[in-house]
C-alpha cells in the first residue's frame, strides 16, 4: 500500500535553489511503498504556510512533514532585508518569535483538525556553518520552539537541527561567516546551473560549504539528513 506524504515548508521544500529532499526521500523506498507531494514556497513564512494549507487538507495525505521557519529566523538577524520581505510576501506585521509559534500552532492544530495524518515537525537546519555564530544560534532558538509545539500538540518531533549539528561538528568545516543571501546571490546561482553547467554539490563545494549552497539552501548532504531524519521519524514504523 503507498503510503502518500505531503511535505510542506519554503523554498527547501520547493527545491529551486536546494538538492530536492523529496527525490531522496522518495528513493529511499520503493515507488509503490512512498510518494511524497510538495507543498513549499520560496521565501514563505509560518503565517503565509498556514494561509494555504487547503491543498493539503483538500486531500488528505497519510503523513505530513513540516519544515518552515527558516526565514523567521532569519528575520531575527541583522541585515536581513526585513521590509522587502514584509512586502513580498505580504505579512501583516514584523515577524516574531511569538508569532513564529503561534503560527506553527495553528498549522498543527488544523491539520489535526481536519485529516487523519501522521504529523512530524522537523527542527531547522543549521543555518551557516558557525555553530558559534549568531545565525546557527537563530536557527537553534527557532527549533527549541519547534520542540515546544510539537510536544505541546502531541506531534512528533524530527530532529535535524540536531542532525545537522552532529554532522558539521565531524566535518570541522572551515570557520566562513554568515551572510544573507540577496536576490543577487540566488540569480546567480541559477546562472551557475544553466549557464555554467555546475551542479548545487559544485557550488557548494568551491563556497567552502558543507551541508548547504550559500548558508541556508541545502547541498546533496544537507538535503541527505532531512530524508533521513523523515525516515526515521516517520515512514520505517510504518514499513
Amino acid at each position: 500500500m503507498t503510503t502518500r506524504v505531503a511535505c510542506l515548508g519554503d523554498s527547501l521544500t520547493r527545491a529551486q535553489f536546494s538538492v530536492d529532499y523529496l527525490g531522496l526521500l522518495g528513493r529511499r523506498h520503493p515507488p509503490a511503498e512512498v510518494r511524497p507531494a510538495r507543498f513549499g514556497a520560496n521565501g514563505d513564512f509560518a503565517h503565509n504556510l498556514l494561509q494555504g494549507l487547503d491543498a493539503v487538507v483538500m486531500n488528505p495525505p497519510d503523513v505530513i512533514t513540516v519544515l518552515i521557519g527558516t526565514n523567521d529566523a532569519r528575520a531575527s538577524l541583522p541585515g536581513y532585508p526585513m521590509e522587502q520581505a514584509m512586502k513580498r510576501k505580504r505579512l501583516p506585521h514584523r515577524p516574531s518569535a511569538g508569532w513564529f509559534q503561534q503560527c506553527l500552532g495553528a498549522v498543527v492544530a488544523r491539520l489535526r483538525a481536519e485529516t487523519d495524518a501522521t504529523i512530524g515537525l522537523l527542527s531547522l537546519p543549521v543555518l551557516g556553518q558557525r555553530l558559534d555564530g549568531a545565525a546557527a544560534q537563530a536557527s537553534q532558538a527557532y527549533s527549541r520552539m519547534i520542540a515546544e509545539v510539537a510536544a505541546t500538540n502531541a506531534v512528533a518531533y524530527l530532529p535535524l537541527h540536531e542532525r545537522q549539528v552532529e554532522e558539521l561538528r565531524q566535518a570541522d568545516p572551515p570557520p566562513i561567516s554568515y551572510r544573507e543571501v540577496t536576490p543577487a546571490d540566488a540569480l546567480g546561482v541559477l546562472v551557475q546551473r544553466a549557464v555554467l553547467r555546475r551542479s548545487l554539490d559544485a557550488i557548494s563545494r568551491r563556497r567552502g560549504l558543507v551541508l548547504t549552497t550559500d548558508h541556508i539552501h541545502q547541498n546533496s548532504r544537507g538535503a541527505a539528513l532531512i530524508a533521513e531524519v523523515i525516515d526515521a521519524g516517520l515512514l520505517a514504523q510504518r514499513a
